[in-house]
């Protein structure tokens, strides 16, 4: 087993005296991917913004590369080497697709950023730009560098994000519902892609599509009402009688339990 780049132990948030998670530990080693996943509400993107430093941990360690520090801004995101996609695509519909992109790869994001992007000096925005279409080739979409966010397809908007996400080279990759609203030959391609990318770096993934998570995944996590229920791997995990009380309500028989991808 490889050691881990990512480690949060006993994470603990709540929101006006209600527990949204309680002593939740998630381990993500090197050039993995740890599916996070459970029924809505359970608290998975809680997780996700607790690690973004979108929402402050009342308890709990966080432990990257080896050195345990204070959860982080988000501001400090791109300094480690963590990225996110979100649920939606979040693209700016006034940029183009590669403008886009290229907001993605300066770490010095400040909210008039958009402004000044390009009254950068010809030598920066020349270097942003080769490293948005380098993404772009990644994701299979150098072909939409030239379009605006209106003009995309639902499937090529996710991937102009991914691309987004990708382009600072992350250590980390978070990806929050990748196949939310994908049909089946988008979701095989997704798969394919996650387990090129995960050469490059390991991947922490919230999805409900379930039968992606078994496929991409080599661990899974599963919270339920903020806690976590069971981890491993996810043919192990999916027997677990509180995993499957968590998706069912019941445990009286596994094998009927489509959810799970039994």
């Amino acid at each position: 087993m490889s050691s881990s780049l990512l480690s949060i132990s006993k994470l603990s948030v709540s929101f006006g005296g209600i527990k949204a998670l309680t002593d939740v530990s998630i381990d993500v080693p090197q050039n993995s991917v740890v599916g996070l996943i459970g029924p809505n509400g359970a608290g998975k993107t809680t997780v996700f913004n607790c690690i973004s430093g979108l929402v402050k941990s009342d308890s709990g360690t966080f432990t990257f590369e080896g050195i345990e520090r204070a959860f982080p801004k988000p501001h400090e995101l791109v300094d480690l080497g963590i990225t996110r996609t979100l649920q939606g695509v979040g693209l700016f519909n006034e940029l183009s697709v590669i403008q886009n992109v290229m907001v993605g790869a300066d770490k010095n994001y400040k909210p008039n950023f958009i402004k000044e992007l390009f009254g950068l000096s010809g030598k920066v925005e020349a270097n942003l730009k080769e490293r948005a279409e380098e993404a772009l080739a990644w994701v299979g979409a150098s072909a939409l560098l030239g379009k605006k966010p209106s003009q995309l397809s639902y499937p090529d908007s996710k991937r102009v994000a991914l691309a987004r996400a990708l382009v600072i080279n992350p250590k980390l990759l978070m990806l929050d519902e990748p196949a939310a609203g994908l049909g089946q030959d988008d979701i095989d391609a997704l798969a394919a892609l996650i387990n090129q990318i995960k050469r490059r770096c390991s991947i922490l993934i919230v999805e409900h599509h379930v039968d992606f998570v078994r496929e991409i995944s080599d661990s899974v996590s599963v919270l339920n009402f903020g806690k976590l229920i069971a981890s491993g791997r996810y043919d192990e995990v999916k027997k677990n009688p509180a995993v499957i009380e968590a998706y069912l309500g019941h445990t009286d028989n596994p094998d009927e339990n489509s959810k799970l991808g039994a």
